[in-house]
């Protein structure tokens, strides 16, 4: 097998998670400097100047599948980078709200788009035994780029009025390069066999990376599920009813432990927790260098322990930092101890949920109805991604940081006893393995 060609392109690919890291991150720079530019209430401001990329990405993954299918992998990987560029330009020379809300918009679809062609991309074309840390290569390019995006932040600060503008549109570069990057990486010979219907050309695409024994093997277990499909199949049979399920609990159980909340509203909140705008911006580095560092951990460990453990690891390092992060906020605990607990819930995050829901979830369905199932689990994600961050200023106002933590902590005590009693180990199975014993007969 050639990993070196496979690690290219899951590279090329992954890139679109550093887009995604950089561009869900970098409006948390701009959040102060818009509210008084615009003069907008709290609830407006979060609702539409704030969200307006979440609300995108919702329906990015909602419709995400159909051009997954319908045009390709690839072709939608490109699509992706398109509105990436967009989007950075076009905020970053708007002068209105309105304006900056639809460019942002269609950096959201981008994201949503994104979650579900990239990490779907990658599993079809890794091996069982790497497939883990390979689409997880998109979950540390996405932390890789929230860093990026904290310390362009923390650099442009000061350089002017106009600093927001800088922060947004430097998004633009990186856009661009991914476009280019992906116009030379193959369509996935999973989605050629399945919808384009041509096995010379599946097999020619295994070829660059497989052997002749390996080539047969991989064509043969894509017969096989295929000739036990059904004509017009949903991911709504009651056959795919575990799988919908794993998918819908793993992305309800991501958002609420408060990571989108915390990661749009990091340098508030730590003024919140009595740091001065200078060391609130300096301590969002500190998050993004946390995140990367543990999120490579993860990707690490994760093919060689599984998915459970690490979400076993995740879930107590939640309910500890989230029950620590509540507790401060109670007591008014100033300084570097709210900075501190939250080092330590971006660590449980990315060795667990992190590094695990795109991996997991792109594992869960059959090939034919793969990007559906992924559209699924992504969708209930950015619906609450969208959501909660909306409304975490009105939040904060009305009922105090102190009990919003206490819930987001509550939640993480239910993931547990999910892990525990529902959450099945996938890793080192292939893909069509999975989709058998996963369905119910």
């Amino acid at each position: 097998m050639n990993n070196k060609k496979i690690i290219y392109w899951s590279i090329v690919v992954a890139l679109a998670g550093f887009l995604f890291g950089f561009d869900t991150v970098v409006i948390s720079g701009a959040d102060k400097q818009l509210q008084q530019l615009w003069n907008s209430s709290e609830l407006y401001h979060g609702l539409v100047v704030m969200s307006s990329a979440l609300w995108g990405t919702v329906i990015g993954a909602v419709f995400g599948a159909i051009p997954t299918n319908a045009l390709g992998r690839k072709k939608t990987l490109i699509l992706i980078g398109i509105l990436f560029f967009l989007s950075a330009v076009g905020t970053a020379l708007a002068n209105d709200s309105i304006i900056f809300s639809i460019f942002r918009f269609l950096g959201g679809l981008g994201i949503g788009a994104s979650t579900i062609a990239a990490p779907t991309y990658v599993s079809e074309i890794a091996p069982a035994k790497d497939r883990g840390k390979l689409v997880a290569l998109y979950q540390f390019n996405i932390v890789f780029g929230i860093l990026i995006a904290f310390l362009s932040n923390y650099l442009l600060q000061d350089i002017g009025e106009n600093s927001w503008r800088w922060m947004l549109g430097v998004q633009s570069a990186p856009a661009l390069i991914y476009t280019l990057l992906v116009f030379g990486i193959p369509e996935s010979p999973r989605w050629i066999y399945e919808y384009k219907k041509d096995k010379e050309k599946a097999v020619e695409i295994l070829r660059l990376v497989n052997t002749e024994e390996e080539v047969a093997e991989e064509i043969k277990a894509m017969e096989n599920e295929k000739g036990q499909e059904i004509a017009d199949e949903s991911i709504f049979m009651k056959k795919y009813r575990k799988p919908l399920m794993l998918a819908f609990f793993i992305a309800l159980f991501n958002q609420f432990s408060g990571i989108n909340a915390f990661l749009y509203y990091a340098p508030r909140i730590f003024e919140l927790a009595g740091l001065e705008k200078s060391a609130s911006f300096f301590s969002s580095i500190g998050i993004g260098i946390v995140n990367l560092i543990f999120t490579l951990i993860g990707i690490s460990l994760i093919d060689k322990y599984g998915r459970k453990t690490l979400m076993y690891l995740g879930s107590v390092g939640y309910i500890v930092s989230l029950g620590l992060v509540t507790l401060a906020f109670y007591f008014e605990w100033k300084g570097m101890a709210v900075p501190v607990f939250f080092f330590l819930f971006i660590a449980s995050h990315a060795v667990g949920q992190g590094s695990v829901i795109w991996v997991f979830i792109s594992e869960l369905f059959p090939n034919k109805l793969r990007a559906a199932g992924t559209s699924f689990g992504t969708s209930v994600h950015w619906v609450l991604a969208a959501l909660i961050p909306s409304f975490i200023p009105f939040l904060f106002k009305e009922i105090g940081s102190t009990t919003v933590f206490g819930i987001f902590c509550l939640m993480m005590v239910w993931q547990l006893l999910w892990v525990f009693f529902k959450m099945p180990e996938t890793k080192g199975k292939t893909l069509e393995e999975l989709s058998e014993s996963l369905a119910t007969k």
